[in-house]
């Protein structure tokens, strides 16, 4: 079995060493992440300049892109067969309901979809970031159940782990996504250069967070996986839609 593996904290992240090393023992594993920090770049590819891939002391190759970059060049550009899946993270915090909107560890996971691969995203849903193998132990528990029968369709999983000690994790539960509130605003400072800056603000908390959600199963200790799809028509609409334009 062949697995790509990237993220987008870049490939000097703890998260995908972790990931990496606890794979390798099931699969060959081929590292391609960004050669930086690419948070919140979403699916978005690069366009206006050529990409490069260059290959790091330990055997990881990095690429001046963003995550999707990184997925789209190893499988179409790079490798002289697909991978049988790729697998991205291990994200440094949740990608938990809107956040799959711009999260880059969902992007790499979604471009590996998009092209026929089986994808799962893995996140450590706390910023201490304290309990990386937790999370590497789940993707290779997933990663081995579809060494031993497969799911029989396309599908695209985003998974989010308690940053918790594998003792202490209630199991494992399907979900849908939640919701958050509105973001934060902008945070306006000025720079020593006495210019305006300004930071996104934080993202808001919770806001659909009942049974059933990602953030529900996260918040009682429970690993959360969701099915995700791409299809973004909003079919309640479409007949109301047909009629507003008629």
């Amino acid at each position: 079995m062949r697995i790509l593996v990237s993220n987008d904290d870049g490939y000097f992240a703890p998260g995908i060493e972790v990931l990496a090393r606890t794979l390798a023992p099931v699969a060959e594993v081929v590292v391609v992440a960004p050669e930086r920090d690419r948070s919140g770049a979403s699916n978005s590819l690069t366009l206006d300049r050529p990409l490069m891939l260059r290959t790091a002391a330990n055997g990881f190759h990095y690429v001046n892109g963003t995550p999707t970059d990184c997925v789209h060049l190893a499988v179409t550009g790079m490798l002289d067969r697909l991978p049988d899946m790729v697998v991205s993270g291990i994200n440094h915090g949740a990608n938990m309901g809107d956040d799959t909107i711009y999260s880059g560890t969902v992007a790499a996971a979604t471009e590996g979809y998009l092209l026929g691969i089986p994808s799962i995203a893995v996140s450590l849903a706390g910023k201490p970031g304290e309990h990386l193998q937790s999370a590497a132990a789940v993707a290779l528990e997933l990663v081995k159940r579809f060494q031993r029968e497969g799911f029989g369709e396309p599908v695209l999983l985003n998974v989010n782990v308690p940053d918790l000690p594998p003792e202490r994790i209630r199991g494992m539960r399907v979900t849908r996504l939640g919701r958050r509130h509105k973001a934060e605003g902008m945070v306006k400072q000025v720079n020593p250069r006495n210019e305006t800056v300004y930071w996104i603000g934080a993202a808001g908390a919770a806001q659909d967070a009942g049974e059933g959600t990602d953030f529900h199963a996260v918040a009682s200790g429970q690993i959360s996986v969701t099915p995700l799809q791409i299809d973004l028509t909003h079919n309640a609409q479409l007949d109301k839609l047909s009629r507003w334009i008629a």
